[in-house]
């Protein structure tokens, strides 16, 4: 995934109406230096209220904030080690070795006397030194060769485990991203709802005080004040602990501003997902499939390092010696070459277990990669179910969303004729609140399933989380989401 530009919404619409309004409603007095402040800092505040943190830059930090991400970055470059170390033992093996030796012995052949030969007789205590050099070339060996191909296999199979690591760091990433920023919108709810019920609460007191207004409906509205509080409380230790997991992963701690969000019923998602049957075939390229087939060709690779143990070896040897000694009968310097064939003949069974191991090892890995599709296969369908269920699921809210106002204005309205109490319209309020959130935690659902289809077909890219970013968006702003 690439880094890309941080995304953020503009208000400038906004403030364009709002200058417009105020040079119609003020056309003969100039507006003062307050009310122009005024307005400046209320566009600056919208404008600061849309902006989200940018998800593929929070993602970028985490790829070189995340230390487990470290650690498996660490275990490939140990694991590509294997390579060199499997291909020194095709390369020749030289090695050299020297000693010194002190004796003092005493034999027929160290006497003061002429030996039976004539000869002068050998020195007793002797000082000797003595060095080699040595070359070793195998010629053939079956299991030196097989064993580079299971340190390739090893190699793509680190590097596909170091990919799975970063894609689930990409969902962790978003998960938390998308939990904060929900958790955001459910608080800005809340507190406009709380804001609401703190005025109902005021009137509902000034109406009993006045003798126009009963104690129930003042009890009915403080209680549904409290419980507003109450879940804004909630909200706001969701965002915390979201935006905690956030730092733990990123090293930073985002700002998501405490909105209501905007008109719900504009967001659109365009574009149809399709049937599973069109996303199952994409599922080979999902990576946990991908392992699994790079780990079964691991145990291929070495089950056919097993069966090289049937075979026999060929080796050269090339050698040099040189002795110096006081005893000039142990003097010597040696020029040496030697092909050696070795025969594995019998090793108690050995050989044959493990070849037997190895392949037992290949049937747990074809089960292994049968069960990763089976995963994948069946988290795509799951999703799309989701997904479908999420947009029919909005569409309903919609409506919901839409008959609520107009029971709410009705309320209101039948409230002021004395047609409905207050408790009508606290519930009638309290509804479309909830209906509210429910539609805020659909999108984020959606947003979650979207991002994990991606994943199971092994297709997850920046341009999804941008996307993702601007259907969070949309929630607080008028525009349509294209998927």
């Amino acid at each position: 995934m690439t880094r890309t530009p941080r995304f953020a919404l503009s208000a400038l619409a906004l403030t364009i109406t709002l200058l417009s309004q105020s040079a119609l409603a003020q056309s003969d007095v100039p507006a003062d230096q307050q009310a122009l402040s005024e307005l400046e800092a209320l566009a600056n505040s919208e404008s600061t209220s849309q902006t989200l943190p940018s998800l593929p830059d929070l993602f970028s930090r985490a790829l070189r904030h995340d230390a487990d991400l470290s650690r498996q970055r660490y275990e490939l470059d140990a694991t590509r080690e294997e390579v060199p170390m499997a291909r020194s033992q095709l390369l020749p093996q030289v090695s050299a070795s020297g000693g010194y030796l002190w004796q003092d012995s005493s034999n027929s052949q160290t006497v003061d006397e002429l030996n039976l030969t004539g000869d002068a007789p050998r020195p007793a205590e002797i000082d000797e030194t003595y060095y080699q050099v040595q070359l070793q070339q195998p010629l053939f060996s079956l299991e030196r060769w097989r064993k580079m191909d299971v340190a390739n296999a090893q190699v793509s199979a680190a590097e596909l485990q170091l990919a799975v690591v970063e894609q689930e760091l990409a969902l962790q990433v978003s998960e938390a991203y998308i939990k904060a920023y929900l958790a955001s919108q459910r608080l800005g709810l809340l507190e406009s709802q709380q804001a609401s019920l703190e005025l109902q609460v005021r009137q509902a007191s000034r109406a009993f005080d006045l003798g126009v207004g009963n104690r129930v409906d003042l009890l009915e509205a403080q209680s549904r004040y409290d419980q507003a509080v109450s879940d804004a409380v909630e909200a706001e230790n969701e965002l915390d602990n979201a935006l905690s997991e956030l730092e733990r992963l990123t090293g930073v701690t985002p700002r998501f501003q405490r909105s209501a969000p905007g008109e719900l019923t504009t967001v659109t998602l365009n574009g149809d997902i399709g049937n599973p049957d069109e996303w199952i075939p994409r599922t080979s390229q999902n990576l946990r499939v991908l392992l699994a087939q790079e780990e079964q060709q691991v145990a291929q690779a070495n089950t056919s390092v097993r069966r090289s143990g049937y075979y026999p070896e060929v080796n050269l040897t090339l050698s040099y010696s040189d002795r110096q000694s006081e005893d000039y009968l142990r003097e010597s310097e040696d020029y040496r070459a030697n092909v050696e064939v070795s025969v594995p003949i019998y090793r108690g069974g050995y050989t044959n277990a493990s070849v037997r191991q190895g392949e037992k090892r290949i049937e747990a890995g074809l089960a292994a990669l049968d069960n990763e599709r089976n995963l994948a296969i069946q988290e795509v369908r799951q999703r799309i179910r989701a997904l479908n269920g999420g947009e029919r699921r909005l569409e309903a809210l919609n409506q919901a969303i839409s008959s609520s106002q107009l029971f709410l204005e009705a309320a209101e309205k039948g409230e002021q004729l004395g047609l409905r109490d207050l408790v009508d319209v606290l519930d009638a309020r309290a509804s479309l609140y909830d209906q509210r959130i429910q539609y805020v935690d659909t999108v984020g659902n959606y947003a979650l399933d979207m991002l994990s289809l991606h994943t199971a077909v092994g297709s997850l890219e920046s341009d999804d989380l941008n996307r993702i970013m601007s259907l969070l968006a949309s929630l607080s702003t008028s525009s349509q989401v294209a998927r």
